[in-house]
């Protein structure tokens, strides 16, 4: 058991440096109250993480593992390719409205901890069907034969690990305190300013590197 906790908490690092669930947590620490802010979305985040892998786990795991789509590899490289194009149209056409989208107010600019929890809990959700290395590691918990008790400590490993640099910011915020005051408003500026170019760079990256990915998987197969 030793061997899989260790497993978990590689795991969960690896998977920590995730700029879906990084990138919105520090732009939360930059609003007022940020360390407030940030807590609850990454409390969101573990919840609906954990309660996943709880539900796979200790429910029939093996058989809703099972379910998950396992697509040809030829599949696969087609999908990588259509979800290039379309964060590519995504991303050209926040290029082209960024300046009217650089007028509104970001999302949860002015919410409370609960809309911070909601936003953490649905940026968790939409991130599970892309979660390979969680989905590999609860099939391991599964059928590694360990009590009800281990395995959701090897879980719970998992999940302190992946929110780990979520957790990191408002420690940091408490630390610091009114001597971050000044900076965080500095950036908050910046990204309601540039948020769309922001944005769009990073769909431009992430769509290219998949169109690329897509299609030279497609040509070697």
């Amino acid at each position: 058991m030793l061997r899989l906790a260790l497993v978990a908490l590689a795991v969960g690092l690896a998977d920590s440096l995730n700029l879906s669930t990084v990138g919105p947590a520090l732009y939360l620490a930059t609003v007022a109250n940020g360390a407030r802010r940030v807590l609850p979305f990454t409390i969101g985040v573990f919840a609906v993480n954990l309660l996943v892998g709880l539900v796979l786990t200790l429910g029939p795991g093996s058989f809703l593992l099972g379910l998950l789509p396992h697509p040809q590899q030829s599949a696969r490289h087609v999908i990588e390719l259509v979800a290039g194009v379309v964060l590519l149209v995504v991303a050209v056409a926040l290029w082209l409205r960024r300046r009217s989208l650089a007028s509104r107010e970001l999302p949860m600019n002015n919410g409370d901890g609960g809309s911070a929890l909601i936003a953490g809990a649905t940026i968790a959700a939409v991130e599970l069907p892309t979660a390979v290395p969680y989905f590999a590691l609860v099939l391991a918990i599964v059928g590694s034969g360990a009590h009800v008790p281990v395995k959701i400590g090897l879980l719970c490993i998992y999940n302190v690990a992946f929110v780990l640099p979520l957790l990191t910011i408002p420690i940091a915020l408490l630390i610091a305190g009114e001597r971050a005051d000044l900076w965080l408003q500095t950036v908050g500026d910046w990204l309601q300013r540039r948020w769309p170019d922001v944005l769009a760079s990073l769909l431009l990256i992430v769509g290219s590197a998949l169109i690329v990915v897509g299609g030279t998987g497609l040509v070697k197969s």
